[in-house]
């Protein structure tokens, strides 16, 4: 690798749909709590 290698960052649209997938997990994930609670609840 050399010293004059452009940074290895990824593209907008990489980072803007990494962005997007950690919000919809962290959603599946809330939804999923609380599904649970109320099943637990039911």
């Amino acid at each position: 690798m050399l010293w004059s290698d452009p940074k290895n960052e990824p593209p907008k649209e990489m980072r803007d749909m990494q962005a997007m997938l950690r919000r919809a997990s962290i959603l599946l994930a809330l939804a999923m709590l609380v599904a649970m609670l109320a099943a637990g609840l039911h």
